[in-house]
């Protein structure tokens, strides 16, 4: 019987700090996937909804913040989303309508503090669960807090066979955001979760990413869904912070995307997709999970826990 089931990943940029825009497009790209490709899982970039503020400073110097750059920072607080909220409603709702199982980068803001996030929505349960990146990646500290442990979701799912009717195929997925990738330690504790589908929302468009991922997929004996926007200068507002002043141009590349999907044997099954937008979408043998830890399972016979100790601190640190 076969163990497979139809994913597909989302490249796409947040439309200028509009919640209502991004979520008509959250919303077109979702039903792409669904009726051109026939997804059941559909994972978006970083930051999709709320955005990801490339080049901005936001006034900041050390040992000084100025007030243009405060009402910058107001300006991104007030497009990020609250959880529960109705923009939620509204995912759950295109989740369910589509019956796609969706992941999907958010910035979170919790009272005063705002959080790079990945929600997991599912068609049937709508929102199930959240992951907050642990670490914002340099400046990105100075915007974002921290995660902590109590946001390291790995979920099962059951879905429907697209090739058996009448029969189930049940997985595990988890989320990674962005340079966390570059953490061994979360990395190893998805792995020691059982994670086979590892979904990587990010805005890294360099080509080293292209090796990291492979380098995951093949680690972890997982697939490994990355999902990058590609944003131009037309999809910020007019007078966001760009890498020219001096030669603005709607056209120019802000993130040139990358999204992939690979297999665990480290076999590119989808893209990487660059300069564009789009969906690119692959069947996933869940049997390759298997295949591959074969010969590497490196939480189980691969491991030497007689020499190395590794445990998630017990309990992990709540978050709100």
């Amino acid at each position: 019987m076969a163990n497979i089931i139809r994913a597909s990943v989302v490249q796409a940029a947040t439309a200028a700090y509009s919640l209502p825009e991004t979520l008509d497009k959250l919303e077109r790209l979702t039903r792409l996937a669904k009726e051109r490709d026939g997804a059941q899982l559909a994972v978006f970039p970083e930051a999709f909804i709320g955005g990801y503020p490339k080049m901005s400073t936001f006034g900041m110097v050390v040992g000084d913040r100025d007030p243009a750059g405060r009402d910058e920072f107001l300006r991104y607080a007030k497009a990020a989303i609250e959880i529960p909220s109705p923009t939620i409603s509204r995912i759950e709702q295109i989740s369910k309508e589509t019956n796609v199982f969706l992941v999907v980068g958010v910035i979170e803001r919790d009272n005063g503090t705002l959080y790079c996030t990945v929600v997991f929505v599912d068609p049937e349960h709508g929102y199930v669960a959240k992951h907050r990146k642990l670490v914002p990646t340099a400046m990105e500290r100075t915007i974002w807090g921290q995660g902590d442990g109590s946001t390291l979701p790995v979920l099962t799912k059951t879905f429907e066979s697209p090739s058996t009717p009448g029969t189930t195929v049940q997985t595990k997925l988890s989320a990674t955001i962005c340079w966390e990738n570059y953490m061994p330690l979360l990395r190893t504790y998805y792995y020691s979760q059982g994670t086979q589908i590892y979904c990587a929302p990010t805005v890294d468009a360099r080509p080293a990413w292209q090796h990291t991922m492979t380098h995951i997929a093949l680690e972890g004996r997982c697939f490994v869904l990355s999902a990058c926007q590609f944003a131009q200068e037309k999809d910020y507002p007019a007078d966001h912070a760009v890498a020219n002043a001096n030669a603005r141009d709607p056209n120019n590349v802000m993130i040139a995307g990358g999204s992939v999907i690979i297999n665990p044997l480290g076999k590119v099954l989808a893209g990487p997709l660059l300069n564009e937008e789009g969906v690119i979408s692959a069947d996933l043998d869940l049997d390759d999970v298997l295949r591959g830890k074969f010969d590497l399972d490196v939480t189980g016979h691969y491991a030497r826990n007689d020499v190395f100790e590794f445990r998630l601190r017990d309990p992990p640190s709540s978050g709100s």
